[in-house]
């Protein structure tokens, strides 16, 4: 490994980075070079995202050099003009976003493809956005979204502004490790600009964004957007000052931001954690929702592609809504307003509320793996057989609105939820109470989310085989009426029937059981963990408050949760 790192050490050019690997050299640090150089940090349909640091098995300048110079030969093998057409680049506030960004644009400007480069840190979803805008091949955003500080990323966009899927992933990392092998093409700065190579993105850009984002409101101008209280943070990200436009623009008056998250901080020295679900990590927002007496407390995730919500309850207190309730809020919302050829979707371990809405209201809606690539592909499909995709979302609060950003965007959901609050006002209504007449009229889904860590080495069985090796014929006392096994393509039914999946394969195991409850388990593909997800159905009774029936149904979810965590206990290797 020694001599590994000194080869690296002669490609690295950042003086940071050859400090730190210097240091590890003259240590004779064994195991950590071992760790740092055992392997490539793995490019997937996600890009790049590892945690800071020198070495082939960390984000530093020389892998995002290696990265844009594979993904650049590839756009040249695979997209037609695509050095004409270019390449979108955006970054964020973290530790050198900015730098990585740049050295994007400049390996990409060596290979004679032209860069929209930000001037300014955008949220994510301006990167998708631009795409379409310009009609660029591809698009790169230096990120790690919510990940903790010491973690960066490189998020690739496809020129239908939608994240890779495969093949196109592992044909990208292929193009990266040939790249490694060669000398990396480079453009000076001052060269790239001279030959139309590095072309400035900023105000303009930025301004046609906000247009589109304020013509997604389903509703009209309302007396409450001036006076409705809204607490609102963008958790030491980049969202604040497009986020605090589109509000103000919107006829918003009372958008009160969180001074100590307003401006990005690529330490989030106010939380453990900046994903506006963990436990902690909303406390300020929620401080000066009480402090104002705000209807909404609102976040966003740092890199403003995600959005969360909390909203008072019939009691008056303060309720952070989950993924799957604001997606069924905004789905029903939008829902109420589709066109004839209308068409939605959601990720299959979302609730599935949104299709029954959907039923109901005569739309089409579909289904898809986990990620909003999958939905945004799914709905490049249905708008190729002349449907009108006009929503969807995931339940790890992630929503998109129609053909404006083919991803997840937080700053839309931020604006059409506010909306949407604000004309319920005006009607006397709350937004607890439109989740109410939800649940009322489709019945009562309610959702969580439950990590289980297993003992399970490497040496045998997966965690997903060992489901399938012993597949339960109940959960928590209740039968198993249906396993779905993604993998597999089989929905496999108690009674012996079995119908295909519609699904691309995938280690997802989903199971049904008698009383309409559903548990979902995905293994993790690179930790000893499973994801499960539960969701039960029920009704609100007649003479019971959505408080009381809420308080019900996460009783019931406590015991369905509790049981089936204790049944995967003993599975192990």
């Amino acid at each position: 490994m020694q001599d590994k790192a000194r080869r690296w050490l002669e490609q690295d050019p950042d003086p940071d980075t050859q400090a730190e690997l210097e240091k590890l050299i003259l240590d004779n640090a064994t195991l950590e070079l071992e760790d740092r150089f055992g392997c490539r940090l793995a490019f997937g349909t996600a890009g790049l995202r590892g945690v800071l640091g020198a070495g082939s098995n960390r984000m530093n300048r020389l892998v995002i050099r290696q990265t844009s110079a594979g993904l650049g030969k590839y756009l040249l093998e695979q997209v037609e003009d695509a050095a004409s057409r270019g390449v979108v680049v955006g970054y964020d506030g973290r530790h050198k976003s900015e730098v990585f960004a740049l050295d994007t644009a400049l390996v990409m400007a060596g290979l004679g493809i032209r860069v929209h480069l930000y001037n300014v840190r955008v949220p994510t979803p301006l990167v998708p956005y631009a795409i379409g805008e310009l009609g660029a091949a591809a698009g790169v955003v230096v990120t790690a979204s919510h990940n903790p500080p010491q973690y960066n990323g490189y998020k690739v966009f496809w020129e239908n502004g939608s994240q890779i899927i495969p093949p196109h992933d592992s044909g990208i990392a292929a193009s990266i490790e040939r790249a490694a092998l060669v000398r990396l093409p480079w453009c000076e700065p001052e060269k790239a600009r001279d030959d139309g190579l590095l072309v400035t993105l900023g105000d303009e850009i930025i301004a046609k964004y906000v247009e589109r984002v304020l013509a997604l409101s389903l509703h009209p101008q309302s007396s409450a957007r001036a006076s409705l209280r809204i607490a609102y943070t963008p958790m030491h990200g980049v969202g604040a000052h497009i986020a605090e436009e589109v509000m103000r623009r919107a006829g918003f008056g009372q958008v009160h931001t969180v001074t100590e998250q307003r401006e990005p901080d690529p330490n989030f020295s106010t939380v453990q954690f900046p994903n506006p679900e963990e436990p902690g990590a909303s406390d300020l927002v929620w401080a000066l929702a009480k402090k104002i007496g705000a209807t909404l407390a609102c976040a966003n995730d740092p890199d403003a592609d995600r959005f969360s919500v909390s909203v008072k309850t019939g009691s008056g207190e303060l309720r952070q809504l989950n993924g799957d309730q604001i997606g069924a809020i905004l789905g029903a919302d939008f829902l109420d307003h589709a066109p004839d050829n209308a068409v939605v979707g959601n990720s299959v371990v979302s609730s599935r509320l949104l299709g029954v809405i959907a039923a109901a209201r005569g739309v089409n809606h579909f289904t898809t793996l986990t990620g909003l690539k999958w939905i945004a592909d799914a709905a490049l499909q249905h708008e190729a057989k002349g449907e009108e995709f006009i929503y969807g979302y995931e339940e790890s609060i992630g929503y998109m609105f129609g053909a404006l950003v083919r991803d997840k965007d937080g700053i839309a959901a931020l604006l059409c939820f506010c909306t949407l609050a604000a004309d319920l006002a005006d009607r006397g209504k709350t937004v607890w109470s439109y989740l109410e007449s939800i649940y009322r009229e489709h019945g009562l889904y309610l959702t969580r989310l439950q990590t289980k860590w297993l003992t399970v080495t490497g040496k045998g069985p997966s965690a997903g085989e060992l489901l399938r090796q012993s597949p339960p014929s109940t959960i928590a006392g209740h039968k198993v009426t249906c396993v779905t096994d993604v993998l597999t393509g089989i929905h496999g039914f108690a009674d012996g029937r079995r119908k295909p999946v519609e699904l691309p394969k995938s280690d997802v195991l989903i199971y049904t059981l008698e009383d309409d409850t559903r548990v979902i388990v995905r293994p993790s593909g690179t930790e000893p963990k499973l994801k499960c997800y539960y969701e039960i159905h029920g009704m609100i009774g007649d003479d019971e408050s959505l408080d009381l029936a809420d308080a019900r149904g996460q009783r019931l979810l406590d015991d369905l949760v509790a049981a089936h965590q204790q049944e995967l206990a003993g599975l192990s290797n």
